[in-house]
């Protein structure tokens, strides 16, 4: 999924995103208030906010993404581990809290529970037909049997397998995968979903594609699955 991180202490913030993009997130990463906050509308998945920051606070970027209307999950960091500090981030609107020093297995599970109620998921596991996504350990089996998929493939299978028979522009699924620094367009997407299609052979499902819109799953009837693709006559 796609993170705005907004932390000034680069070694952490290097770390953090180093992390993350490990287990298949996409981290934009900001040092000061007043640059971040011509980014909060971007349509990221998830806000990591650290407290102390140049220019403008970690509370005032929290108060401007709620004044906006923005529902986006914000998860607060902060070296001060003072109960009023973290009463005043969760009555501005903050998801959750973390102290630093903080253990990454931690930062990853709260990660984790943000992005899952923010999809109306109780677990970890997602599943679509007989396809089955573990957000924890970014694998996806199907009819039980593992797919090989890379850390991109995962995470634009988990966006579409999440909304079955919503429609995702070309544009959003760029903004969602990657990053500023990334130059993708829309032919990058054509190439992961075309991958995605040659890998999902046998499931309960098809993405199909609709001209000048987007890219749509769609559930198959019960006991029907998707054909291995045609192969061109020689």
């Amino acid at each position: 999924m796609r993170i705005l991180l907004v932390e000034d202490t680069a070694d952490v913030a290097e770390a953090i995103i180093a992390h993350l993009s490990r287990i298949g997130h996409t981290v934009d990463w900001q040092s000061k208030g007043n640059d971040a906050a011509r980014l909060v509308t971007d349509p990221y998945d998830l806000l990591i906010l650290d407290v102390m920051l140049p220019q403008q606070d970690g509370f005032s970027l929290l108060t401007r993404v709620r004044e906006k209307g923005l529902s986006t999950p914000v998860l607060m960091l902060t070296a001060c581990g003072e109960i009023e500090e973290r009463v005043r981030a969760l009555d501005l609107g903050a998801d959750d809290y973390l102290v630093k020093p903080f253990d990454f297995r931690e930062l990853e599970a709260r990660i984790r529970v943000l992005l899952r109620r923010s999809g109306g998921e109780a677990t970890n596991l997602l599943n679509c037909a007989n396809l089955t996504i573990d957000r924890k350990s970014r694998t996806a089996v199907l009819d039980g049997r593992p797919l090989e998929l890379t850390r991109r493939e995962v995470t634009l299978l988990e966006i579409i397998a999440a909304r079955p028979g919503r429609i995702f522009g070309k544009d959003e699924l760029i903004d969602r995968l990657f990053s500023v620094d990334d130059t993708p367009n829309a032919n990058t997407v054509e190439q992961y979903v075309g991958r995605l299609r040659k890998k999902l052979t046998g499931a309960g499902f098809e993405i199909r594609t609709l001209r000048g819109l987007g890219y749509q799953l769609v559930l198959l009837p019960a006991g029907a699955t998707t054909a291995a693709p045609t192969l061109p006559q020689p």
